[in-house]
């Protein structure tokens, strides 16, 4: 017999880059959640049946961070492919709204974070250090 958990599609997650000239928004994931407790994140969330990403995007943050953003037109500025998720990550950089933990039972805090703080950070994925480097890199360049 096969473990359901094995045989079961990737989740689909959507997340922001969520910038605001030198600083990152993140979310840090409750110590009581059961995926990913006690570390920082990026907004977002899963792609629900029948929607499309980039849409997908606008919703998780209107729902986490009580913002709205345009939906966007071009590809990720990133992926993150690992066992049991695949995740799609987009720059935004304007939005309508102030930032506020709009969704407590998910997050006990968000912050703003400078590029030389994100190292000290017990963040979600290895690959999220490189890639936020990168992309501040790219924005100084």
């Amino acid at each position: 017999m096969s473990n359901p958990s094995q045989s079961a599609a990737p989740a689909h997650i959507v997340t922001a880059f969520l910038r605001d000239g030198n600083r990152l928004l993140l979310c840090h994931r409750s110590a009581e959640r059961h995926r990913y407790p006690d570390v920082w994140d990026l907004p977002g969330g899963h792609v629900e049946p029948g929607e499309l990403p980039a849409a997908s995007l606008v919703r998780e943050l209107r729902e986490e961070l009580g913002i709205d953003v345009a939906q966007p037109t071009g590809p990720p500025m990133d992926e993150i492919h690992a066992d049991g998720f695949s995740m799609q990550i987009w720059l935004i950089e304007t939005w309508t709204g102030t930032p506020a933990n709009a969704a407590p039972n998910e997050h006990d805090a968000i912050a703003w974070f400078a590029e030389d703080e994100l190292g000290e950070l017990r963040l979600a994925h290895d690959g999220y250090l490189a890639m936020f480097t990168k992309a501040f890199a790219e924005q100084r360049a």
